[in-house]
């Protein structure tokens, strides 16, 4: 057995790289060989977004706080709630991220494989962000 004490692992600014805005990544756990499975609890200020992505072996989401919204490529854009679960399949292009006036948490699970984890893409426009920003 093996407990990792919470405060025990720094916390990693989002980079732009992977993020637009301001966001916070605490690492939770890592692939542990023979496992592949890697989680990290993600928290978005309000209007921060990740950028177009997808996983290799697919990805979930575990909403814990706030309101946020997320998308898969040409898809409606949809709003997320705590207790909300997302599941993306392999491959499957998407973004997810805070509403403009609300931060956003949640718990990301997905696996490494031969390396990779994630495939990163363009930055959502404002355009598209914006067009699941419904009247308040």
């Amino acid at each position: 057995m093996e407990i990792k004490k919470s405060g025990s692992r720094p916390s990693k600014k989002g980079t732009a790289d992977w993020f637009t805005g301001t966001v916070r990544i605490d690492p939770l756990f890592e692939p542990n060989a023979p496992s592949r499975v890697i989680g990290i609890s993600v928290t978005f200020e309000p209007g921060a977004r990740t950028l177009w992505h997808s996983h290799p072996a697919g990805q979930s989401l575990v909403v814990t706080g706030g309101c946020g919204l997320v998308q898969s490529w040409g898809g409606p854009v949809e709003e997320i709630r705590p207790g909300d679960v997302v599941r993306f399949a392999p491959g499957e292009k998407h973004w997810h991220g805070a509403t403009p006036t609300t931060s956003m948490m949640h718990i990301a699970i997905y696996e490494e494989i031969d390396g990779n984890s994630a495939d990163w893409m363009e930055a959502v426009s404002d355009e598209q962000y914006n067009i699941g920003v419904g009247p308040s």
